[in-house]
This record gives structure tokens, C-alpha cells and sequence, in this order.
């Protein structure tokens, strides 16, 4: 049997206001398409978010979720030191867990955009040591 290829992935968060939330994303480096009524394509080199308004939608408030950080996106790059430091300048970007690496080979930093939506920035350990 002949089994379909799987290509790509899009990752679509559900947002209560869009307009303020692709702003948020330009300071990141994003650019955004908007399609009224309610969807964004917000893209910054090969990855692409989407974004659907659900007017009123407020995330909910899960304390579990929040104290194990659990995540939204992971999103790999060619040089995550450089990202984490863009990233820092912004003052409406909110490092949530600063540049830290991890035992699974990651070093990563963590944003949390203004919807409660958790970014993970990774590269692995061994480029990063080059770099």
C-alpha cells in the first residue's frame, strides 16, 4: 500500500482580538497577511503561524498548564543566542525562561505572547558550541 507523504505543518492559534496580536508579532520579525474577517498568515523565514479571532476568546486559565510551562510552538533556528538577544531588546517581548540548555541537546529560551501562547526558540547544543 502506497502511503501519503506528509509535508508541512502550520501551527493556528486562536485569538480574541487579531489586530494587536499581529502587531505583537511584527516586534518578533514576523510579517503578516490579514484575510478579514478574523485570519492572519504571519511569517518570518520558513515558519508560518496562523492566526483565527474568536471575538471575546480569552485562553483559559489552567494553573497546571502554566506551572509545567507547557508549550505552544517549538521553533528551531541556525543561531538562537543571536534570536534570544533580538528578542531581548523588544521591550514589549516578555522573556519567559531565559537562554538555558537542555539535557535532551536544546538550548533554548521561551516568549509568551500577549495571548498566553508560549514560543519555544531551540538550536541544538552542538551548533550552538560552534557558533
Amino acid at each position: 500500500m502506497i502511503r501519503a507523504k506528509l509535508q508541512n505543518s502550520t501551527t493556528v492559534f486562536l485569538v480574541g482580538n487579531i489586530e494587536p496580536t499581529m502587531e505583537w508579532y511584527k516586534r518578533l520579525g514576523f510579517k503578516s497577511d490579514y484575510f478579514p474577517p478574523g485570519f492572519a498568515i504571519l511569517r518570518r523565514d520558513e515558519i508560518e503561524l496562523f492566526l483565527q479571532q474568536q471575538p471575546g476568546y480569552v485562553a483559559p486559565d489552567d494553573p497546571g498548564r502554566m506551572e509545567r510551562e507547557a508549550w505552544n510552538v517549538y521553533i528551531v533556528t541556525d543561531d538562537v543566542r543571536a534570536l534570544y538577544e533580538e528578542f531581548s531588546s523588544v521591550p514589549e517581548v516578555k522573556i519567559s525562561r531565559q537562554l538555558c540548555p537542555q539535557e535532551y541537546g536544546m538550548m533554548e529560551f521561551d516568549v509568551i505572547d500577549l495571548n498566553g501562547h508560549r514560543l519555544v526558540f531551540a538550536q541544538p547544543i552542538t551548533e550552538f558550541n560552534a557558533g
